[in-house]
């Protein structure tokens, strides 16, 4: 079995990546809304209340906090686009998660802005140039990062909240070990 906690393994940044795989990975990324919907078509509305795996966040969480870390990295990536090297902010990913919105409020809301954001990512991105890619921003915790690990970070990191989502629909609604 694969580890719950990284359903779909941990990131793994690839350098040089080539406008092909670089137009995969925003194709990958285009498609991810529908697959949200689709994770969660499937459960009840008591469902979306239970962690997805023992210790983790719930359904609910997870789906607040795919809109939540996606609002932060495309604002981090649109000021990479537009300033030169600009610092940017980490978010308290925990603490966000413990807010009222994220813990009452409906996952439609955060599926329509993870909707949106996608749509508004996926036309950003197909219209860049492949230098842009390149262009950078200092993370106080990550350093100097491209557009390119923006980009690659941000999809992988929604295609594994996805797949948490995923694997409690697959365990019939109980959390995993």
């Amino acid at each position: 079995m694969k580890d719950p906690q990284y359903p779909v393994g941990k990131f793994s940044f690839e350098k040089d990546v080539s406008p092909g795989r670089r137009k995969e990975i925003i194709d990958e990324m285009a498609s991810l809304p529908e697959r949200l919907r689709s994770a969660l078509g499937g459960l009840s509305k008591a469902q979306l209340d239970l962690p997805y795996r023992v210790g983790g966040w719930t359904v609910r969480e997870v789906v607040h906090h795919l809109a939540d870390g996606f609002m932060n990295w495309y604002i981090r990536i649109k000021l990479a686009l537009t300033e030169n090297d600009p610092a940017v902010k980490p978010f308290d990913q925990e603490a966000w998660s413990r807010l009222s919105d994220s813990r009452a409020a409906s996952p439609e809301l955060s599926v329509t802005v993870f909707e949106a954001l996608t749509a508004r990512a996926v036309v950003l991105l197909r219209s860049i140039s492949p230098a842009d890619f390149g262009r950078t921003m200092r993370h106080p915790e990550r350093g100097q990062i491209s557009v390119d690990y923006a980009l690659q970070t941000l999809c992988w990191h929604n295609t594994h909240h996805i797949a948490h989502i995923e694997s409690l629909g697959r365990t019939g609604g109980e959390a995993l070990a």
